[in-house]
């Protein structure tokens, strides 16, 4: 039996240990935040100004742009991010094996994004003095997100918020030099975008350098094999699956009505984009801590850091709707011009709201997912809401205009709450 001066004695110390476990959560996601709240406080602020001084057109391809980016970041993250996610458990020479293995699948990839992005911008209007800039810009991007996720997996977070940090204060600088100089135009803009990703490898150190550079010299991707076999491809058959419930939309009025018409659509994506980048950034930090706790069999331990991922998202969400609405009240001429009526703005911002609202409440639980390996399950999972929101998506553009559309995406979204939390609780039950 424990006296009453053992519990004085370990009662501090237990309240000690909690306070410890409290400030390193604080400190990783704050960290972890930090990063990408930047990167999305540059892209609000260069969509301000693309709003504001260029044509509807070249709002609506650059805002096309940030939705094809994401894409091939999420991709990456799922070709490559989420096997060396599972390295951790792993001893050291086969985990530094398949390290390299991935560095230089990254730089295969990376080419691909580039003339993905290219075509894809091309497809939407903008000439050959553009669409290759902006194909630049996505590779080195998707470079730089595996970057990151190795980063992330050797716990080097102030190696991944700094290069967030200089890639958003290149952006920034950059954008404001060409509206100081009065040279603002889409294809000055490519430049720095471009620029400004290539500088913010700096960061990660001459050691990221030098182990793409000796991956080069690996064997051929052969290795990559079992990886895809085992994790990638449903990983990544799942992030197609959850574009199209994401952004079928974008491609649908695009591609149906013109970057004009997507412009508007765009301004809800625009507010909504902190909590985008976050629910993107902290599956790099998150999955890892989980898949350590459930190789230890700590599962208690795994889903804390879900509801952890939970609060922090839902703090940047409820941050953003502050900000939107302080925006809309006092400042509506940032965002209103002749192009765009008011009514409509409201409708696309609450929908975003709603739409985002599912992303902060459903995604933390599909990463607990992925960090058991269920990567086929939530493969179906997408494949049912990319169906739903396609479907829905593609009817409401037809019947009732590009604004309607946003409920395809909605739709999608709820199909995907209503089916991960079931399975969630199923492997809790099975696992205990």
């Amino acid at each position: 039996m424990i006296s009453v001066a053992e519990q004085a004695l370990s009662s501090p110390r237990t309240n000690a240990s909690r306070l410890q476990e409290a400030l390193i959560s604080c400190y990783r996601y704050g960290l972890s935040t930090l990063g990408p709240v930047a990167v999305s406080g540059a892209h609000f602020v260069a969509s301000l100004i693309f709003l504001r001084l260029l044509r509807p057109e070249d709002f609506g391809q650059f805002s096309f742009l940030l939705i094809v980016v994401p894409f091939c970041l999420s991709a990456t993250g799922a070709l490559l991010g989420a096997p060396a996610s599972l390295t951790r458990g792993k001893d050291e020479a086969t985990a530094q094996a398949e390290i390299a293995t991935l560095q230089k699948a990254s730089l295969v990839v990376s080419l691909l994004a580039g003339g993905l992005v290219t075509a894809l911008m091309l497809s939407t209007g903008a000439g050959w003095d553009i669409a290759p800039i902006f194909g630049l810009y996505g590779a080195a991007s998707t470079l730089r997100s595996f970057g990151r996720s190795l980063s992330n997996v050797r716990a080097r977070l102030l190696n991944v918020a700094g290069s967030d940090l200089v890639y958003a204060a290149a952006v920034i600088s950059g954008l404001v030099g060409l509206v100081l100089s009065q040279s603002l135009s889409l294809h000055n803009a490519a430049i720095v975008f471009a620029m400004a990703t290539v500088v913010s490898f700096a960061p990660f150190g001459a050691s990221y350098f030098r182990g793409l550079l000796q991956a080069v010299r690996q064997p051929i991707l052969v290795r990559y094999l079992p990886m895809w076999r085992d994790i990638a491809r449903w990983s990544v058959l799942g992030v197609v699956l959850t574009e199209v419930t994401a952004n079928a939309h974008a491609y649908f009025v695009t591609f149906l009505c013109g970057p004009r018409a997507f412009g508007l659509l765009a301004l809800g994506a625009l507010f909504m984009r902190p909590v985008s980048l976050v629910l993107s950034a902290l599956p790099d930090i998150d999955q890892p801590v989980m898949a350590r706790r459930l190789a230890l069999r700590d599962t208690k331990g795994a889903f804390k850091v879900v509801k952890e991922f939970r609060t922090a998202a839902g703090a940047v969400l409820a941050s953003n709707v502050l900000l939107s609405a302080a925006i809309l009240i006092w400042f509506p001429q940032l965002l209103l011009r002749k192009h765009y009526d008011f009514t409509d703005v409201l409708v696309v911002l609450a929908l975003w709201v709603g739409v985002t609202l599912l992303r902060v409440v459903r995604t933390p639980e599909a990463v607990f997912i992925q960090a058991t390996g269920g990567y086929r399950e939530l493969a179906r999972i997408s494949a049912w809401s990319g169906a739903t929101s396609v479907a829905v998506t593609f009817i409401l553009l037809c019947l009732a205009g590009p604004v309607a559309s946003l409920g395809g995406v909605l739709a999608g979204e709820i199909v995907i709450v209503a089916t991960v939390f079931p399975l969630t609780r199923r492997w809790r039950a099975a696992h205990g």
